[in-house]
């Protein structure tokens, strides 16, 4: 009879993901996936990078252009100069976190995740045996510093999603630089989620990680063409890190994926260093979607539409005392899929996540299911 290795047992033990997706009949507004094509340049560059002949191995940490580029844009958001030995091209973000994590936490080490937050990164950390520290924020979903000093001591590493995924915040400078000095008096390392990073609404600011110097010898910052080019199923991120920590992810990396697809990353290439609007011409298509789901949530008795700053989601608070797991579990039956606010920490429960990353069609049908379904919850 087959064990499963320990690593698959406290994975499964503690994980909050779901591990299917719904099915064609149901709409989706589960999936920060967009429903936007990849620009036709982008795929142009892919077809071309095969018929010039890049189907072969290539460097394990990643296309040296490639890698050039990213050290060229990260100077111009920073200041700062990178070396191309501070990046690794990696399997989407998932790879470049999965590969941070392992690379730098032992078993029993703990990890600080400030919640509602992605819920991959605890069971990343399981998965290297650390131990998921989740930390309360404010009510705001904002960084609650009493709370993270208190269990910074004997930490390794805080982890923070920036815009966040589930709750749209968009942390400010004055906290980003708190949190450097909280990293400094702990000795922590500071990985630094920012897959949102072009999808910022209002004139809300946004502050990279990157742009603050107190951080720049502890960062391990993540990033992924998924959604500022529509690349998801592409599977291409980076992680830059000081260049010890770079090396040793890149290790990690080689090991459990080998190198990156060899065409895919010219056409990352081409992402980067082509003049192109795209980003901003997605930005702002998701910012009339963002409008249109207190529109037509407007008046559900029972629930609490949370601004959002960034990111293609909407963190719905309600107010009956049910889990939101079977929230969630109702939706389907209304013909909707959410994602159930638990699965984002314990900060998360009596909230849902829905994502307004569909077409308007799909989008305004499924927060007519949600409304109807809220309605029947509220009149139970």
């Amino acid at each position: 009879m087959f064990t499963p290795s320990l690593a698959v047992q406290r994975i499964a033990a503690q994980s909050q993901r779901p591990a299917t997706r719904p099915g064609p009949e149901v709409i989706s507004l589960a999936t920060g996936d967009p429903d936007f094509a990849t620009p036709a340049f982008i795929q142009r560059a892919l077809i071309d990078a095969i018929e010039n002949g890049y189907t072969h191995y290539v460097e394990n940490q990643g296309d040296h252009e490639l890698r050039q580029a990213i050290a060229s844009q990260l100077e111009s958001v920073s200041g700062n100069a990178y070396s191309i030995d501070q990046v690794v091209v990696t399997h989407g973000a998932s790879g470049a976190l999965s590969a941070a994590i392992l690379a730098t936490i032992n078993p029993g080490d703990r990890v600080l995740l400030p919640e509602p937050t992605y819920s991959l990164y605890a069971d990343l950390v399981q998965f290297a045996g650390g131990i998921p520290v989740y930390v309360r924020q404010t009510p705001g979903f904002h960084l609650d510093f009493d709370v993270l000093e208190s269990e910074a001591a004997n930490a390794r590493m805080i982890v923070l999603c920036h815009p966040c995924n589930p709750t749209g915040v968009v942390y400010r400078r004055d906290e980003l630089e708190a949190l450097a000095a909280l990293a400094e008096r702990h000795e922590l390392l500071v990985l630094c989620d920012e897959a949102y990073d072009h999808i910022i609404f209002d004139d809300t600011e946004f502050v990279s990680s990157l742009e603050v110097p107190e951080l720049r010898d502890r960062l391990l910052y993540c990033q992924t063409f998924s959604k500022t080019y529509a690349m998801t199923g592409w599977r291409i991120g980076y992680l830059v890190a000081p260049s010890a920590i770079a090396a040793a992810a890149a290790r990690i990396h080689r090991t459990f994926a080998s190198a990156m697809n060899a065409a895919v990353q010219r056409a990352a290439l081409a992402a980067l260093t082509t003049p192109n609007d795209f980003p901003e011409q997605m930005r702002r298509e998701y910012q009339v979607r963002r409008e249109m789901v207190p529109e037509f949530l407007a008046g559900t008795p029972g629930i609490t539409v949370n601004p959002t700053d960034g990111t293609f989601y909407s963190f719905i608070r309600y107010e009956q005392e049910i889990p939101s797991t079977q929230v969630a579990a109702a939706a389907i039956e209304q013909g909707v899929a959410i994602r159930a606010g638990s699965e984002y920490g314990p900060g998360g429960e009596h909230h849902v996540r829905i994502a307004f990353s569909s077409e308007r069609q799909q989008l305004t049908e499924g927060l007519l299911r949600l409304r109807t379904l809220f309605t029947t919850l509220a009149n139970r």
